[in-house]
């Protein structure tokens, strides 16, 4: 069994560089090698298309196609080839997640900035989104969801989901739902390639959704360099920082702890509490509950990223928690709702005992599309205004034209923008 009690640091005694160090992510191996595979499989695609694309489709998932595309026929036959018990979950699950992104629809703003001087924001969807599904070891339909339905309610006119092939039934039901019939059996960095780049069969899009392995963020971040196609957010492993009190539940603690760190081996879970007792119990749990996992390999591997973290005070965990801004932050503390103002940078807050993070993964309606690897500092969880852009209009009359003209010549004339004044001059005149 692991032993994950070399992990328990004492914050107070540490140095400066070694609290850097504890909470320091896992290496990620983005290396030059990997850097420079990814950028031959974008040019690959981009001198070849669809030859590279079948070429690398037999090469990382054995598979041969005549078309990269599902057809309508197959999608819509998917859902008698799914079980009434996944419909029924689905329902569930596609309903909360409506239901909440639906709300996040803004309305034209207009505001009058001076007499006469209107503007105004209006919402544009983006026309065309690629929603990348990673397949890892099985078919991730949570994320199908969380992509497709703020996508559809941004009205966006031209949605791709794209997931490595075969696609399962349970992804294409999914499309069917939500009507989505634009489906690319297509993975890996080379699906990257061909939704920024387009090739003979395939249409670029304007921009690209979605997680996936580090040869995906890679891919995800050198096509927004190379191509007018953008991306949602940089993207790394999966994380979560559990704040805990005395009162706690260990056993609960343990088993957040464990649903995250079975997401892949790069994975890193941490818990920050006062007591030291605390950190013993959840330990204790995590090795009981690891008995009742049959395929561990993933959760024993990322583990060893693990941190427990005992500190002084609970200002001082949230202190350190924004610090290291956690893509998933469950707060295991009585009035948990109480601490919300302490929390400055966490991609999704999960409040008390009885909110684990595996619901927010699929079903409690927030999106579990979230910020990782610190970048929850400046970024936020998908949301519908991701799928759309906004365009400023702006309206004067001929009076407030009038009275604004001085001020705009002072300006113009100061920056050496002669033909800006000029602009003006020819107006005033003209009245």
């Amino acid at each position: 069994m692991l032993n994950i009690n070399k992990n328990i640091f004492y914050w107070n005694i540490l140095t400066k560089k070694e609290k850097i160090h504890v909470l320091s992510r896992p290496h990620i191996n983005s290396n030059k090698n990997i850097k420079e595979l990814v950028f031959k499989i974008i040019d690959n695609v981009k001198k070849h298309g669809d030859l590279a694309l079948h070429s690398y489709n037999l090469e990382f998932d054995n598979f041969k196609c005549k078309s990269f595309y599902i057809s309508r026929k197959k999608i819509d036959n998917s859902s008698n080839l799914v079980s009434k018990k996944f419909k029924d979950a689905i329902s569930i699950a596609l309903s909360n997640i409506n239901n909440f992104h639906s709300k996040q629809i803004l309305s034209d703003l207009i505001v009058e900035t001076y007499p006469g001087v209107y503007c105004k924001h209006i919402y544009r969807p983006i026309q065309s989104v690629g929603l990348y599904v990673p397949k890892g070891n099985h078919p991730l339909v949570s994320t199908a969801l969380m992509l497709s339905i703020p996508a559809k309610l941004a009205g966006c006119h031209n949605i791709t989901l794209c997931s490595p092939p075969p696609i399962s039934n349970e992804i294409l039901y999914i499309a069917k739902i939500l009507k989505i019939y634009t489906v690319l059996q297509l993975g890996g960095a080379h699906s990257i390639a061909a939704l920024a780049l387009g090739t003979e069969t395939v249409k670029f899009v304007d921009k690209i959704f979605g997680p996936g392995n580090i040869f995906v963020t890679e891919a995800k971040l050198q096509v927004s360099q190379c191509s007018l196609t953008s991306i949602d957010m940089p993207a790394g492993p999966s994380e979560m920082l559990v704040i805990a009190d005395d009162l706690s539940n260990p056993a609960f603690i343990a088993s957040d702890l464990l649903s995250q760190a079975e997401h892949s081996q790069n994975s890193q879970v941490i818990l920050l509490c006062t007591k030291n007792f605390i950190v013993k119990n959840v330990i204790k749990e995590i090795q009981k509950q690891l008995l009742l996992i049959p395929n561990k390999n993933i959760i024993l591997h990322s583990l060893k990223n693990s941190r427990f973290i005992v500190v002084n005070s609970l200002k001082e965990c949230f202190k350190i928690s924004n610090l290291y801004s956690p893509e998933h932050l469950i707060l295991h503390i009585k009035n948990s709702k109480n601490f919300l103002k302490y929390i400055n940078n966490a991609g999704s807050v999960f409040l008390g005992k009885w909110t684990p993070g595996a619901a927010g993964d699929y079903i409690t309606g927030a999106n579990h599309v979230l910020p990782t690897y610190g970048y929850a500092n400046s970024y936020s969880s998908l949301r519908v205004s991701d799928f759309q852009k906004i365009i400023t209009v702006q309206k004067m009359t001929k009076i407030a034209l009038q009275s604004l003209s001085k001020s705009i010549a002072t300006l113009s004339l100061m920056e050496g923008m002669n033909a800006h004044n000029q602009s003006i001059v020819t107006r005033i005149k003209f009245l």
